[in-house]
């Protein structure tokens, strides 16, 4: 991604930024067009072979990243890169809390109860795992709190710091299937407004964006038949959707980006936004 690509002029130059999850489809977008940006971005990721791939092609380009290895459910590995960081580019200015995700152990075979009688591996509300849920629950509130945690610390006594949460539409209305999944970006979107709330008087802005469903390669078995032809789960969310389509991933970027300038939303802190091509908006009616 080059400068003149992106789809709003945010210059976040001499700025140092965290992105977690940044191996992942989004965040690897988002570390992009941060670093195109002018920002120079540390991305983590529990693989350090997948941040690294999305450092290398940044630097290709002409922009400054370097991928790190890191648990953000471990407190010490936290630590540990924390101090790689301010090392490697100095302190961090902006945070963006991109690790999260599902689990089949915590997703249910039906939407409503006593459906899918004659499959017999069948997983009801009764036999979700403990274990899956605390895993998707920790993974997204705990995997936004701990990071929080250790880089806001370079922000106190700083300026025009922020943090971008990463929510979801299930936030606001939950999936059928994904009770844990979904719980857990209400919690996620409900600390955005503590922490936003909390942090008001040290010049931290804190905010959350909210996807609406995006096809990426991660879940075209899910969206999509082998043949091409969308599966019945994609005719319900498309027919929910009033575009009638996916959102792009370039399409988050410049929420993104507006949310982290200060001329344009310099007084915008505690928001979650939808880019959800109008799903929050249809009663279905």
């Amino acid at each position: 991604m080059k400068r003149e690509d992106l789809p709003l002029n945010t210059d976040l130059s001499g700025k140092v930024a965290v992105v977690t999850g940044g191996g992942g489809v989004l965040c690897s977008e988002m570390s992009r067009a941060l670093a195109a940006a002018g920002a120079k971005v540390a991305i983590l990721d529990l693989k350090k072979e997948s941040a690294q791939v999305v450092a290398d092609e940044i630097v290709a380009e002409g922009y400054v990243a370097k991928g790190y290895a890191c648990n953000v459910l471990d407190k010490e590995a936290l630590k540990a890169v924390h101090e790689e960081i301010v090392k490697d580019f100095g302190k961090v200015q902006i945070l963006i809390n991109g690790a999260g995700g599902n689990s089949p152990k915590a997703t249910t075979t039906e939407e409503y109860f006593g459906e899918c009688k004659d499959i017999a591996d069948k997983i009801t509300f009764f036999d979700l795992k403990q274990e899956g849920v605390e895993f998707v629950f920790n993974l997204n509130f705990l995997g936004t709190l701990l990071p929080t945690q250790e880089f806001a610390q370079d922000m106190i006594g700083a300026t025009d710091c922020n943090i971008l949460n990463i929510s979801s539409m299930n936030a606001f209305t939950p999936l059928t299937k994904i009770p844990a999944y979904s719980g857990a970006k209400a919690a996620v979107s409900n600390f955005t407004q503590w922490l936003a709330v909390h942090f008001s008087r040290e010049d931290i802005r804190v905010n959350a964006i909210a996807p609406g469903f995006f096809s990426t390669k991660q879940n075209a078995a899910l969206l999509f038949n082998p043949d091409g032809t969308p599966t019945a789960r994609t005719g319900k969310i498309l027919a929910a959707t009033p575009m009638r389509r996916f959102g792009q991933m370039n399409e988050l970027i410049g929420s993104v980006l507006f949310l982290l300038n200060k001329k344009a939303a310099g007084f915008i802190t505690g928001v979650v936004l939808p880019i959800d091509g109008g799903f929050s908006a249809y009663s279905g009616v």
